[in-house]
């Protein structure tokens, strides 16, 4: 299993929030360029999240996005605010490996259909679920429409992943919903991206025992709860 440490951007800064609530945003680190080039002594892979991007529809922070993708110096996802072709393709203009598109997902199923066949394995949707139901605009609103069905309205589409994240557990450190993660997985023949709720080494080993391809982890890399060092060694 792929540990993938975090880099939450909001103002130019490394923050974390509390079930994605933007009043809760602690600050971590002024330099997310540097927090990068130390994840990148460990971490193969980096995910970026532009969180002012993600909740007014279109990207805030490439500059800090461009000095990350520059500094980690290989395969970023980024995302945040990528509601248009011409947002997916700034992304990777910034660098980025992988554009993470979840707003878009649920609300224009047929451009993000579009973007994956002219990209193929370039887009990995964002399935961020609270009680099953996938919120948009930076988890700010409900949409009508569930975890499960919106990976399968993908599923036939060259993704390169899928991101899905239980909203009520993110930055919470109390376990990942593995259950979700892997009714998710069913749903799909992308390969799952698990995030939110990962507080300990056992949730680590948790869901490389349940066979999950890769782990978002965040807010307990920046308040030292254990390593990423421990946690790659612990998903071996």
């Amino acid at each position: 299993m792929i540990v993938i440490p975090a880099i939450d951007l909001l103002a130019g800064k490394c923050v974390r929030l509390h079930k994605g609530d933007y009043a809760t945003a602690k600050i971590y680190d002024d330099d997310p360029a540097a927090r990068a080039r130390t994840f990148a002594k460990h971490a193969t892979r980096l995910h970026v999240v532009d969180l002012a991007g993600a909740k007014s529809g279109s990207p805030v922070e490439q500059t800090a996005m461009r000095d990350i993708c520059a500094a980690f110096g290989s395969d970023v996802e980024a995302g945040g605010g990528v509601r248009s072709r011409d947002a997916f393709e700034a992304y990777l203009a910034l660098g980025a490996r992988w554009v993470v598109l979840g707003t878009a997902a649920a609300e224009n199923v047929a451009m993000v259909r579009e973007l994956a066949v002219a990209h193929p394995g370039r887009v990995i949707v964002a399935v961020d679920a609270e009680n099953g139901i996938v919120k948009t605009a930076g988890w700010t609103r409900a949409s009508n429409v569930t975890a499960v069905e919106l990976a399968r309205a993908l599923s036939d589409v060259p993704l390169g992943g899928v991101l899905y994240t239980d909203v009520s557990r993110d930055g919470t450190q109390v376990g990942p919903n593995i259950e979700m993660t892997l009714a998710v997985r069913a749903a799909t023949k992308a390969e799952v991206i698990a995030s939110g709720g990962v507080g300990t080494l056992a949730h680590i080993r948790a869901l490389r025992d349940a066979k999950v391809a890769a782990v978002v982890v965040g807010r307990a890399l920046y308040e030292n709860v254990f390593t990423l060092e421990e946690a790659v060694r612990e998903a071996l």
